[in-house]
């Protein structure tokens, strides 16, 4: 187990290069913040020249590859790191110089059992993409296919697993302090960014999230979703379909190609529903530079690292939130809050719905280059703040992505209104989910299941329940040890000792 003094070494290694480019000023500056994190950030920015303008995303790429993929996490999050962050990181720029071509030979030879000549008849030396995690090569197959072949970097678990193991620790100090910071829940922060490096780290998982996606959307004959090649594909490589088309991110040369800009848009937003209203399984980094316009007028996607997945019921909610939101039926909105205990039951439904409604009647109608997302958003934490709602980490990703999704369709056809184009989509979804032919289906299927599961918690009785004289089980323990405040002095002095030495180094090299 990694020491704490390792942890905090390592932060206020981080500490440094952030407090340099003013990414530490609004920790500092933020009432919410606990005393002994905004000590620590003071330490860290010591003697360091601090600009007026802060540069999140270039403190994250200069810290290292675990860093650009938390920035985009925090992204995410302008509930926890504030509006002007997650803007900022949104910018992040998931490309580093590559590794050289020996390195992403020997990698997938030793992956895939053979010489790279046994499996591509042709693979090209420089990247078409060198990200912070992995690199892309375009490739032809022996059987003449053209491929794009996705490599790990060398050594990126390693840096990864360390930079986790700290994340993971500071997760847990932050969150015994209570309050405002327990209620964001920077645990389960640090656990879905596990969640989402771990397949990102396996490429393999990231293959069989393109096979599922491809086959959900097979009803939507105008996305596409490249074909993996399995034979060429292992944990630390993956081959998939070569995509050629046109970026969405070059609009003039969509229009050049004589693409219809308003019928990608469309596709985009029908799409989008159908994974995270039908399927519950999205795509939840669908930004332009991930997504190409075909020949044929087809969408196509790529990079299936960060993917969503949420329940039926969560579904259900969630068609029912945004229709609500749509015909202007707050209460309900409200009340599915309420059921889905996203809102504690001591607060009133009824100032819930009037809540909601001065977020939503502002934007109902309006063309989506009229709305404010980052006000929209606003409005949104604010409730969620003052109706002590605890963070719901599978909607913010949501969330997340619906935002990305509108300003992608919004670059397309400027007048598109996503909720007027999602209204006949969730209307039909709904009623199909909640009608009573559905209702008395879902209440047969709870039923039979319940009756199952009946023999199955009888004899988990005597687990719970063991006979006088039996050891009772043993609680759960723990995984991070916190610190102590009587403890955290010792840390504090000796970071702050270290911090003095590296700002007089540092004042010395000026």
């Amino acid at each position: 187990m990694t020491r704490p003094f390792v942890h905090v070494w390592r932060l206020l290694k981080w500490g440094r290069v952030l407090a340099r480019h003013g990414a530490l000023r609004g920790i500092e500056r933020d009432l919410n913040t606990p005393a002994p994190v905004r000590r620590l950030a003071r330490i860290a920015r010591f003697g360091a020249r601090v600009p007026n303008v802060p540069a999140y995303a270039t403190a994250f790429q200069e810290i290292g590859p675990a860093a650009i993929k938390f920035g985009q996490a925090l992204a995410t999050r302008p509930d926890l790191v504030g509006a002007e962050a997650a803007r900022d990181l949104s910018l992040l720029q998931d490309s580093l110089p590559p590794a050289p071509l020996e390195q992403i030979r020997r990698t997938i030879e030793q992956a895939l059992q053979k010489p790279l000549e046994d499996l591509f008849s042709r693979f090209d030396e420089e990247p078409v993409g060198a990200a912070s995690i992995a690199q892309v090569h375009r490739a032809v197959t022996t059987d003449g296919r053209e491929v794009a072949v996705k490599v790990l970097r060398p050594n990126i678990e390693e840096d990864f697993a360390r930079a986790l193991d700290t994340y993971e620790w500071a997760a847990a100090q932050i969150e015994h302090y209570g309050g405002e910071a327990a209620r964001l829940r920077p645990r389960v922060i640090v656990a879905t960014f596990r969640q989402w490096t771990m397949r990102e780290l396996d490429l393999r998982r990231e293959a069989a999230s393109a096979s599922e996606l491809r086959e959900n959307l097979v009803a939507e004959s105008g996305f596409h979703v490249p074909e993996i090649d399995w034979s060429r594909t292992a944990r630390r490589v993956m081959t998939l379909e070569w995509i050629d088309g046109i970026k969405l991110t070059d609009r003039d040369a969509l229009v050049e190609a004589g693409h219809d800009l308003k019928a990608l848009a469309a596709t985009l937003v029908r799409a989008f529903l159908r994974q995270a209203v039908v399927d519950g399984f999205f795509h939840a980094d669908l930004h332009q530079g991930n997504l190409f316009a075909l020949p044929d007028g087809r969408l196509a996607a790529i990079d299936f690292g960060i993917m969503g997945r949420i329940d039926r019921q969560a579904r259900v909610w969630l068609a029912e939130i945004l229709y609500g939101i749509i015909v202007g039926n707050y209460r309900r909105v409200a009340e599915i809050h309420f059921e889905a205990q996203y809102v504690p039951s001591h607060h009133n439904v009824d100032e819930f719905a009037t809540a909601l409604r001065a977020v939503g009647e502002p934007i109902r109608g309006l063309p989506v280059k009229e709305i404010s997302i980052g006000g929209m958003l606003d409005g949104l934490f604010v409730i969620t703040r003052d109706f002590d709602m605890p963070v719901q980490p599978h909607l913010l990703l949501l969330q997340k992505t619906m935002v990305m999704e509108e300003g992608v369709a919004t670059a397309l056809d400027p007048d598109i209104n996503m909720w007027e184009t999602a209204e006949p989509f969730l209307r039909e979804w709904v009623r199909g989910e909640l009608g009573p032919e559905a209702a008395l289906a879902d209440e047969i299927v709870r039923n039979v299941r319940t009756l199952r599961r009946i023999p199955e918690l009888i004899r988990r009785l005597d687990h719970y329940y063991p006979p006088p004289g039996a050891a009772p089980p043993d609680p759960p323990l723990p995984d991070v040890v916190v610190v102590r405040p009587r403890r955290y002095t010792g840390y504090v002095l000796t970071a702050l000792a270290a911090a003095a030495a590296g700002a007089a180094a540092a004042l010395l090299l000026v």
